[in-house]
């Protein structure tokens, strides 16, 4: 995740920093230097509903083969053993598990700080208070655009109403709420209807997610935005972020799921606020680009252990099997991610002055172009930008 908000002067979060406190982009492993690493669980693919761009390929019925309770409740032992810092629930729709709530509260008793990812439309009242009284730190909530839009992408009519509406139940609670969008051709020109919506409904982030080409996603490649598309996307984002920062907004507006982002960001401000470049390029280093594998796991709903919930095809081992804290230290493929990616990934990024704030982007994206190593063809950069003089700041 990038905050824009964070890098255009907005101030630290109350808690732990994962993104950019000191020691956030070491090339060890965990999200800090005393951690493990964030862990996304997909704790089932079963969903109310049919959305076009799921990256889990999500279903109506519960498959076969999920963790049950009790192995559930061991998954959650583990992650508290291992330190884990942040535990992100998602599905399918999470709160389909007749046990979520029971789970969330458990992990709430381990220590375990959980956001959840969710469509919304299951949180009634009584679900709004039992998220809070669970203590979940966070929960995303997903919209695809004005309520046409939403209920044709969601397969549902009716789904944006009742998005909505849990959206204001959970902020009533005081569940600290945030909206979360998928950026593709043509989800671009919704944007604007995203960001008036986080005004209206006073919510706290706004994360916009760049299309990856997985699970059902995945027929979705040729929605890709163009590059000009994207970079006049993210230059208006950059300019909302101002402005609620201006007005005294408490609204984070973050991007997901594309590294080069950041040099994008940075170059911007160069260009048109050289007097924070350096500051946000000292929290672009600190962060380190893309950490799948070095402070970011994804557990799949059967056990399946990846690098990120998008890099299906790199199976790490499975908790069934083994623990998920030996899993973290022993599996192979983990090296290559941690320690040796910079002089595997090929392509653009093997020359790129910015690899160093982006760690070549996302490998998913990589490999569904048929080259896991070679590079990225997400990222934003134009080709005379990826050799750009970097500032003194970057050393």
């Amino acid at each position: 995740m990038l905050s824009l908000t964070r890098l255009l002067g907005g101030p630290p979060p109350a808690e732990r920093d994962l993104r950019y406190g000191p020691g956030a982009g070491t090339r060890g492993a965990g999200a800090l230097p005393d951690t493990g690493p964030v862990v996304v669980w997909n704790w089932t693919r079963q969903c109310n509903l049919s959305c076009a761009h799921c990256y889990a390929s999500a279903v109506r019925h519960r498959p076969a083969g999920e963790l049950d309770g009790q192995e559930a409740q061991r998954l959650l032992a583990q992650c508290a053993e291992l330190k884990v810092p942040a535990l992100l629930l998602s599905g399918g729709e999470p709160l389909v598990r007749p046990d979520a709530l029971e789970l969330l509260g458990q992990a709430d008793r381990l220590g375990l700080r959980c956001t959840l990812s969710t469509n919304g439309t299951l949180i009634d009242g009584p679900r709004a208070r039992a998220l809070a009284q669970a203590r979940v730190r966070y929960v995303g909530v997903s919209i695809d655009g004005p309520p046409e839009v939403h209920d044709h992408w969601r397969g549902r009519q009716g789904a944006h109403a009742r998005t909505v509406a849990a959206i204001r139940r959970l902020r009533d609670e005081g569940v600290p709420v945030g909206l979360r969008f998928t950026l593709h051709r043509d989800s671009l020109q919704h944007v604007p209807y995203l960001l008036d919506l986080a005004e209206r409904e006073g919510v706290r982030r706004v994360c916009l997610y760049h299309l990856v080409p997985a699970g059902r996603g995945a027929d979705l490649q040729s929605m890709a935005p163009t590059r000009p598309a994207i970079r006049e996307c993210l230059t208006a984002l950059i300019l909302r972020a101002r402005r609620w920062l201006d007005e005294g907004r408490d609204i984070d507006l973050l991007t997901v799921g594309n590294h080069s982002d950041a040099a994008f960001v940075y170059l911007w401000l160069e260009d048109h606020a050289p007097q924070r470049a350096a500051a946000a390029l000292t929290l672009l280093e600190r962060n380190g680009g893309n950490r799948s594998g070095v402070a970011l796991l994804a557990v799949g709903p059967t056990g399946d252990v990846q690098p990120d919930q998008f890099s299906r095809s790199i199976l790490l081992g499975n908790v069934r099997q083994e623990p998920l804290g030996t899993i973290w230290r022993q599996a192979p493929a983990l090296a290559e991610l941690r320690d040796s990616r910079q002089q595997r990934v090929g392509g653009r990024c093997a020359s790129c002055a910015w690899f160093r704030i982006c760690n070549g982007n996302l490998r998913a994206r990589a490999a569904a172009a048929g080259d896991p190593w070679g590079e990225d063809p997400g990222c934003v950069l134009e080709d005379t930008e990826l050799t750009r003089p970097v500032a003194a700041a970057m050393g």
